[in-house]
């Protein structure tokens, strides 16, 4: 007989496995600290849309509140690396011990250098791999110059109109021959052999992987980051091919890693890791990116939160209904609101271009909000909070704002003086 679950446990437990149960540390956040969430989370998705801030710095913002930002820095490109870069959830920070796990399991094909001609793309990638052995890490553009590659320059080409030498390096990262060593201040990789990023990792073709087990170890991992969840959940973690996460879920049934369960009001077959966490209450409060783990499964957050989530940044302006970068507010165990934000560095302030409440939202969801945007305009290092009248939440949203004293830095981001918050 499988265990039954109330709705209200199993968003518990997802919360808890994400870390999103209670509220954030009271003291210093550490390196310690933020490894401790990565560990817990497995992996962060990166996109280099900087609205708010880069994405993958958000979800340990919302877990921790104001903590240092270079703590990141450090652990993505000092080593020993404790994230590094790979496709997991798309481009993402994965756990070093990750990598050659998802080598067997990640193939995308769309980098473009595949439809190059063999001979040219061989000498090409023999070129890339001679250069990196013997200089620093090198973006794209530089390692070009290096090379003393030069490519008439195509306005409407397959694969963002990269040249040669990106297309070929991207398929050389896929294939786990070269790394990403850092990024630079424009978010450009920085390449290099991946023997320099992860020592420890024997050559590519060398090791004797078994892909079953591979998949074992992908699942189970995903599993604790979901607490509870469906296959498709899971497989959709690291963005594994569902018929073989399915058998690994079977696998992982047998060995007591994982057990069935029933949610009241789900249809679909689900379960629980066995280290899932049940609290009996949920505390936390959250502004979530629109990458967070925790919204990654549309359908799960539906049929969790009663939250149905599209990201609109694709889609034309006049077409858009809640905004261009809107982030899911979570209160204590729901998801309360929503709010579009953009970070104005320029006039110093953080501005919340709309603010609209899910129905049945509670009485302090304004007063909640307020606290959350003004915690997030500290960590940002911008002065002022500003609320323009769009969504049914601005109105009481401003006000709740008036009602606070000056916003102030905490931490280590930098000191920016008070200013009274603009609704």
């Amino acid at each position: 007989m499988s265990a039954t679950l109330s709705l209200d446990q199993a968003r518990r437990i997802a919360l808890a496995a994400q870390g999103l149960d209670k509220g954030r540390p009271t003291g210093p956040v550490t390196s310690r600290t933020v490894g401790r969430t990565f560990a817990q989370i497995q992996l962060v998705q990166i996109d280099s849309v900087n609205v708010v801030s880069r994405s993958h710095l958000l979800p340990f913002y919302s877990r921790l509140g104001n903590y240092d930002r270079t703590i990141l820095q450090r652990m993505t490109a000092v080593h020993p690396r404790r994230m590094v870069e790979y496709w997991a959830h798309e481009a993402s920070y994965i756990r070093p011990e990750h990598y050659p796990d998802l080598l067997l399991w990640q193939k995308r094909s769309w980098v473009g250098a595949s439809r190059m001609d063999p001979s040219l793309r061989a000498a090409i990638a023999r070129q890339i791999l001679d250069t990196l052995a013997h200089s620093r890490p090198l973006t794209a553009a530089e390692l070009t110059a290096r090379m003393g590659h030069v490519e008439e320059k195509q306005t409407v080409n397959w694969g963002w109109n990269w040249n040669a030498v990106k297309r070929v390096l991207e398929h050389l990262f896929e294939e786990g021959m070269v790394s990403a060593a850092s990024r630079t201040e424009q978010f450009e990789r920085r390449y290099t052999l991946t023997a320099k990023v992860l020592p420890h990792i024997p050559p590519q073709g060398t090791a004797a992987a078994d892909p079953a087990e591979a998949m074992h170890r992908l699942v189970d991992a995903a599993a604790r980051a979901h607490g509870i969840g469906t296959v498709r959940c899971f497989a959709d973690y690291f963005r594994t091919p569902a018929t073989a996460a399915a058998a690994a879920v079977e696998h992982l049934l047998q060995l007591g890693r994982l057990e069935r369960v029933t949610v009241r009001g789900w249809n679909r077959e689900v379960f629980r890791h066995v280290e899932a966490r049940l609290p009996r209450r949920a505390t936390g409060r959250a502004l979530l990116s629109p990458f967070d783990s925790l919204v990654f499964e549309r359908r799960r957050l539906e049929e969790l939160f009663g939250f149905h989530y599209r990201i609109e940044i694709y889609t034309p302006e006049h077409k858009r209904r809640y905004g261009y970068y809107v982030l899911p507010f979570l209160l204590r165990d729901r998801i309360v609101a929503r709010v579009d934000l953009k970070a104005d560095r320029q006039g110093g302030k953080l501005l919340a271009r709309s603010a609209y409440a899910e129905p049945g939202a509670p009485a302090d969801t304004a007063v909640e909000l307020a606290a959350e945007l003004r915690l997030m305009a500290g960590w940002l290092g911008l002065p002022s909070v500003e609320v323009f009248p769009v969504g049914d939440l601005a109105g009481s949203l401003a006000q709740a704002l008036r009602g606070e004293g000056p916003i102030r830095s905490e931490g280590t981001n930098g000191p920016p003086e008070g200013v009274s918050p603009v609704d």
